[in-house]
């Protein structure tokens, strides 16, 4: 069975995420939805391609990923296909695939043509009339060829992952998760040459500063202390053990974060 992931701006509170389910059923019953995300900050393209990147490598072989933050749906913006080695990637010409495209280098990309889609396309509901139609069809077994024609031409994005700079770590949070921990583009490979877990750091932000644990997993700080972890997909976070960082510190996204290191 085929898996199609589906991540949007859309929020849950409208039927918008429910309408793609049910184009792509009407196209193919025998398919696997996953819902990534459908709660990216609105028009937010760059936090809606971390968290691709951060999902796609987690899924089988052949897989679908569609990811819809369109601010610029109904425009001339293009609509693609992008076909890796190993998946598909399905969404607007605005960079969103991009990066997840670069984890296997070797991608090409085709702009999804006009009679595959829904009869009536909505200048405001690509999600439904355009993507949700070019998944389906991938996932009944169609190539790229036959519902999208080659380009080279497309809009380029890369992830500016944290560096060292002198005696700091600089960085940006690119995502706050549900628990209120502040994911940040910095690798966790960054830090760990630089400091071992049990140091105390100073993180900086906003122009405000704080000391801050560096440490392996949450449960090994106090309760309601103030840490640095590195999560699950290999990012740094600043998290509150049985706390939320997000509103202990102001934070949100696009923040820039500085780690002292000396």
């Amino acid at each position: 069975m085929k898996v199609i992931t589906l991540l949007t701006d859309f929020g849950l509170k409208d039927t918008y995420v429910a309408q793609m389910k049910g184009v792509i059923l009407e196209i193919i019953r025998d398919v696997h939805i996953v819902d990534l995300s459908h709660d990216i900050i609105p028009q937010n393209v760059m936090e809606g391609a971390f968290l691709l990147y951060t999902a796609v490598p987690y899924f089988p072989r052949g897989s679908i990923h569609v990811a819809v933050v369109d601010p610029g749906v109904g425009t001339k913006r293009k609509a693609i296909i992008i076909e890796t080695p190993v998946c598909f990637l399905v969404g607007p010409d605005n960079g969103i695939l991009i990066p997840s495209a670069k984890l296997y280098k070797d991608f090409k990309v085709y702009e999804i043509k006009k009679d595959i889609c829904r009869q009536s396309i909505s200048s405001t509901f690509h999600a439904r009339d355009v993507f949700a139609p070019a998944a389906a069809l991938l996932a009944k077994g169609c190539s790229p060829e036959d519902i999208g024609k080659r380009i080279e031409s497309f809009v380029d994005m890369d992830i500016e992952f944290g560096r060292k700079v002198g005696d700091r770590i600089v960085g940006k949070i690119m995502h706050i998760d549900g628990f209120g921990n502040l994911i940040t583009n910095v690798r966790g490979e960054t830090i760990l040459k630089e400091k071992d877990f049990g140091s105390v750091l100073q993180l900086n932000l906003e122009n405000k500063t704080y000391g801050a644990r560096f440490l392996k997993s949450y449960g090994f700080g106090e309760e309601k202390e103030l840490l640095l972890t590195i999560g699950g997909s290999g990012f740094l976070e600043i998290s509150v053990n049985r706390g939320n960082a997000s509103e202990l510190l102001g934070a949100k996204v696009g923040d820039e974060i500085f780690i002292d290191l000396y």
